[in-house]
């Protein structure tokens, strides 16, 4: 009895470990920083389409979104994402928010909600992205809500990762912390390195 038990855990384990291996694999993607941002295209609320390269010479900071979720709230309901925003977009920065949540899920709007609740929220982004698919996402690797990255005038990802440097959901907290993205666009504008490229994102799960 004890050998038909051990033989039955042992094969409960390897079966789990052989699933945690397929999701890893099928979860796999993201580009380092230092490599060229992948080009992609992606439709907007408006209609239209927008493409990367539509911005080669200018910076340009990815947000992967989703107005659901309490990390991506702790920033836009004080409204300091949306003073982010807007502060760096007057820079010439382009600001592009991508939701890459499946239809039904989470976070996921349909172009008429999606633009009504960005103009409710002041929101200052240059574009509001569809990757309903997840292609995009996985293209770069965005696990959580809200994962950011910036890319450099001449293409290359100089930064990936939070927001900022506090873990939580709390916009009390956003006071206390560094922000990563901040600090990133003032040392690369300045010609100086940046010191702190890769972080680990935090938020919620992307709802591929």
């Amino acid at each position: 009895m004890k050998e038909v038990l051990k033989r039955t855990v042992l094969l409960t384990v390897v079966g789990l470990l052989i699933a945690l291996a397929g999701l890893t694999e099928a979860g796999a993607g993201g580009v380092a920083v230092g490599e060229e941002a992948p080009d992609f295209t992606l439709p907007n609320v408006e209609g239209g389409e927008v493409s990367l390269s539509d911005f080669r010479g200018k910076y340009v900071v990815l947000e992967w979104i989703n107005h659901g979720c309490p990390f991506v709230r702790k920033f836009y309901n004080p409204g300091e994402m949306q003073r982010l925003q807007r502060e760096y977009t007057e820079k010439g920065v382009i600001w592009l928010a991508i939701c890459s949540s499946r239809p039904g899920a989470q976070g996921y709007y349909t172009p008429e909600d999606a633009a009504r609740v960005s103009e409710e929220k002041g929101a200052h982004h240059t574009a509001y992205l569809y990757d309903p698919t997840g292609r995009v996402g996985r293209l770069y690797g965005a696990k959580v809500t809200p994962h950011m990255y910036i890319i450099a005038p001449d293409g290359e990802l100089i930064y990936q990762g939070a927001i900022d440097s506090i873990r939580s959901a709390n916009p009390a907290d956003i006071e206390r912390a560094e922000n990563y993205v901040v600090s990133a666009l003032t040392q690369h504008m300045a010609g100086e390195e940046v010191t702190t490229p890769v972080t680990t994102a935090y938020g919620c799960t992307v709802k591929y």
